[in-house]
């Protein structure tokens, strides 16, 4: 049986997320386990290590209890969305999230991380200094997060934006492969420049290779990727944007000022990050 790794700090964008997590499990028949990660303050009282000591057991009984009361509203929320048949394990661990999350994903074999954005700005908690952007970053594993305002529906559409790279083209089937297991159509796009050099006939290459395939390419005319990008999103009535950790920097450069009442509705679709392979 496949696994996903939801690690969650109990609030409500985790709880939020946790919904896309169950949606996921259902869909990949998988295991669902639950990582709650704290760590230890430093303490000092020099001359009294037995007070450390008391201190330190005092604030793991107290994470203990806050995980122990937190396991049951999870299984009331898989209830309410009639996903509590899905298998689901719960790991408290203390110590650093990543080093939690590579343990776990390696001991356990994880095909998927599922994890909640914090704050209200969506992308940008993603991407600048957040954990799931950390997780981003720092894990090779595919990972779907999910920001605050997202409301799961059916997953029916999934963007993939690309320039033909061939790094493009194995992510292209990264995702793909998850679409299929979801149910979902995927809407390639490469937004062309003036200057862009991407040759027709390579386009027409991949039509071709992927033509059986739940895949349709949209090529754009358009010197300005970020608003075309947004309009292609919107117009699309997409649910789900997949992109390549490379493309990190590019997608931070999507928070433009400018954009921001464009940005806006954006706010509100899950990212599926993938890593070159």
């Amino acid at each position: 049986m496949k696994k996903i790794l939801f690690p969650t700090d109990f609030s409500k964008t985790a709880n939020n997320a946790f919904v896309y997590a169950l949606e996921m499990a259902k869909f990949l028949e998988a295991e669902l386990i639950v990582l709650h990660v704290y760590d230890l303050p430093p303490v000092s009282y020099e001359g009294y290590p037995s007070y450390v000591s008391e201190v330190y057991e005092t604030i793991e009984l107290n994470k203990f209890e806050n995980f122990k009361d937190h396991v049951p509203l999870l299984r009331k929320i898989a209830e309410e969305h009639q996903l509590d048949s899905i298998k689901m394990s719960h790991v408290l661990e203390q110590g650093d999230l990543i080093q939690a999350i590579k343990k776990l994903v390696k001991s356990d074999k994880i095909s998927l991380i599922v994890m909640g954005t914090n704050g209200a700005s969506g992308w940008k908690e993603t991407f600048l200094g957040s954990n799931a952007g950390s997780v981003i970053e720092k894990v090779p594993l595919i990972s779907l997060t999910v920001p605050a305002k997202a409301k799961f529906d059916k997953i029916k559409k999934i963007a993939f934006t690309t320039r033909f790279k061939s790094k493009d083209r194995v992510a292209l089937k990264q995702v793909i492969e998850f679409a299929k297991q979801v149910n979902a159509k995927v809407k390639c796009l490469y937004v062309k420049t003036f200057d862009s050099d991407v040759k027709e006939s390579k386009i027409e290459k991949w039509r071709s290779d992927f033509k059986d395939e739940p895949v349709e390419f949209f090529v754009i005319a358009h010197d300005d990727v970020k608003e075309t990008i947004y309009d292609f999103l919107k117009n699309q009535d997409i649910d789900m944007l997949s992109m390549l950790t490379y493309k990190r920097g590019f997608f931070e450069g999507l928070f433009d000022p400018s954009l921001t009442k464009k940005m806006s509705y954006h706010t509100e679709i899950p990212i599926l990050a993938l890593h070159e392979k």
